[in-house]
């Protein structure tokens, strides 16, 4: 069996039950976005059942993607039950895991990190540290970017999340360089329980400095093993596109593209799929959350949604009677909303098995029902959290 696990990051469908507790009551990444463009075209998405999800909990309609008598997917929404609302928290939790408590967020500042944080990571990379404060990466990369070019300082920042975000211009600090500070600044924000250490390279001049595809994402050690782990441990070929090598710490993972746009990703994904015998593709498209709905760009979201879609219709033909596409996301990031930051969502779940019927899979508690799916469809002892889309809903 081969199984292409595709997280469209961010691509939140509706309010989480909890949203309140984060300040996002009312988020609604997919319905927000379709409306502001007057509607959606997302051909493949809406056979499969994607407008038969907000029905599911009463939330707002996908403009352009009504639902479907007789959907090509399964189709439902999961509900996260760890604490946070950012990549690594979602993404372990598709992995099996549970993150309670969740990872230290940090005041908007300035300063956002402790002093005595800050000393030691200018102390070991030999550089002193500008910013320290929660930003928009954009907006302080043009702000203090010149200021960086003229003293070779860091621009450190964090956000909503628990990140401690590294920005360096790629002719000033070297990218070596760079991933080196990183790794410094992985260790000594381990004690605080930092999600993400982020390497946020860039280039150009003051007025026309733009970001490269150099990123790098530094993840808090994992406290225990993940389904991947545990696939390749079953000897499972597991391969990873985008930034999930990074997401995961490499575990479990055989082979890796670190793609940096969504077009980079579908092609990996391809190229993978042509090798795969028996296993799992897991890829990350990161262009609507890195690019549309950290900048609030609900049109750019939406191209972003309709060129993935376009690429679907097309990569499906490959798909065979024994596989399977698995689409969902790790939190929102609705464009439409106010700040900059991700939003606590539901997000989608969709299953694409050809010579399948399609059928609700409902709501479900816990993104790691993914984690107990694979473990079934492969062949491994049932997964500790979560239920496996194949067992009936009366079944514990």
């Amino acid at each position: 069996m081969r199984v292409a696990l595709i997280v469209l990051d961010s691509c939140g469908i509706g309010p989480a039950p909890d949203a309140a507790d984060y300040g996002d009551d009312g988020a609604a990444t997919l319905p927000h976005t379709a409306a502001a463009v007057e509607g959606l075209h997302l051909r493949v998405l809406a056979s499969w059942g994607l407008g038969n999800i907000p029905p599911l909990f009463g939330g707002p309609p996908i403009v352009g993607v009504p639902p479907v008598r007789a959907p090509e997917a399964s189709y439902g929404a999961m509900e996260e039950q760890s604490e946070g609302k950012d990549t690594i928290t979602g993404h372990w939790e598709i992995g099996g895991l549970l993150m309670r408590p969740g990872f230290q967020l940090f005041p908007p500042g300035p300063p956002s990190f402790p002093e005595e944080l800050i000393r030691e990571f200018e102390r070991r990379t030999g550089r002193r540290v500008i910013g320290n404060r929660a930003a928009d990466g954009v907006a302080i990369m043009n702000e203090l970017g010149p200021v960086q070019m003229a003293t070779g300082a860091w621009i450190v920042y964090t956000s909503a999340d628990s990140v401690f975000q590294i920005c360096a211009h790629e002719e000033v600090i070297p990218l070596e360089e760079l991933y080196r500070a990183c790794e410094i600044a992985r260790e000594l924000c381990n004690p605080l329980r930092v999600g993400r250490v982020i390497a946020r390279p860039y280039v150009g001049r003051p007025g026309e400095f733009r970001r490269t595809t150099n990123r790098r994402d530094y993840p808090y050690p994992m406290p225990e093993p993940s389904i991947l782990e545990a696939l390749a441990g079953a000897r499972v070929q597991v391969y990873a596109v985008g930034k999930i090598v990074d997401i995961f710490n490499g575990r479990g993972i055989a082979e890796s593209l670190h793609t940096g746009t969504n077009v980079e990703s579908q092609a990996a994904v391809e190229s993978f799929w042509d090798r795969l015998e028996n296993g799992l593709i897991m890829a990350n498209f990161i262009d609507f959350d890195m690019l549309y709905g950290h900048r609030r760009d609900p049109r750019g979201y939406a191209r972003a949604l309709e060129q993935t879609d376009q690429w679907l219709e097309k990569f499906v033909r490959r798909v065979g009677l024994h596989d399977a596409i698995v689409i969902t996301a790790d939190h929102g990031n609705d464009p439409t909303w106010r700040g900059t930051d991700h939003t606590r969502e539901r997000v989608p779940i969709l299953v694409y098995r050809p010579g399948h019927t399609g059928r609700s899979l409902g709501l479900r508690k816990g993104y790691y029902d993914v984690a107990a799916t694979l473990a079934q469809w492969f062949g491994l002892p049932t997964w500790p959290r979560g239920r496996s889309f194949d067992v009936p809903d009366h079944v514990n």
